[in-house]
């Protein structure tokens, strides 16, 4: 894969990384894929390699920077607190800017051809949401992202087509939740909510025992064919 690391400028001064991996043609439709709370660890990484191979160009930005740069973290008992004190202690208003400059700089790279979506997991899934109604992005994807269901009183600023996955049995996104996320979005065609039976937060993630190899592939499937719809 042609994956690297690059810098992209911060609002307030400085930089931070992103982990970019272009498609085989060189160039496609840009996706922002945003981190889960371990970091743009392997399995983001290997993320992004897997959109790549879709025809996207990707970049997964370093959400946790100004905390520590490249957080890069397992799925594991020492590890876990550690990527919970990150989530923790985010600058949450900083990250949304962080983020919206991430979507700029790669709507303007040579290998994107101008339209920008963003996906995210779990703190990602919330953080595409906010990239939604912060107008950065022309088409959000959100796996079960935490807290969405109190940041509802952004849906009106939100007019881009979206995309979001809940798991059935998710301990941190009970179903009550789910159904207001629904209902806030009631009536907008172009915004889709899905709900997969029997399976737990963090499906899609391979490197955790919660993935469930038929939920993970079916979300895949329904978030090509809409980004495809979308932004290609």
């Amino acid at each position: 894969m042609n994956g690297q690391w690059i810098d992209i400028k911060a609002h307030d001064g400085g930089s931070f990384g992103a982990y970019m991996s272009t498609p085989p043609k060189g160039n496609g439709p840009g996706l922002v894929v945003i981190q889960e709370i371990w970091g743009v660890n392997e399995h983001i990484r290997d993320v992004a390699d897997q959109y790549a191979m879709d025809g996207f160009t990707v970049f997964a930005p370093d959400v946790f920077w100004r905390q520590q740069p490249r957080v890069d973290l397992g799925y594991n008992d020492v590890d876990t607190p550690k990527a919970f004190a990150y989530m923790t202690a985010l600058d949450a208003p900083n990250a949304a800017k962080d983020l919206v400059a991430t979507a700029t700089a790669l709507r303007a790279h040579s290998a994107c051809n101008g339209r920008v979506a963003s996906l995210g997991f779990c703190m990602g899934g919330r953080l595409s949401f906010v990239c939604a109604a912060e107008g950065a992005v022309d088409a959000a994807v959100c796996y079960y992202g935490g807290g969405i269901h109190n940041m509802l009183d952004r849906v009106p600023s939100i007019k881009v087509p979206m995309l979001l996955h809940f798991a059935e049995n998710d301990g941190y996104i009970p179903m009550p939740a789910v159904e207001s996320v629904k209902g806030a979005f009631a009536g907008r065609d172009d915004v889709r909510v899905d709900v997969y039976g029997g399976v737990d937060h963090g499906f899609n993630c391979w490197g955790r025992p919660m993935y469930n190899q038929k939920a993970a592939a079916l979300a895949r499937g329904r978030s090509l064919s809409f980004l495809s719809g979308v932004i290609c």
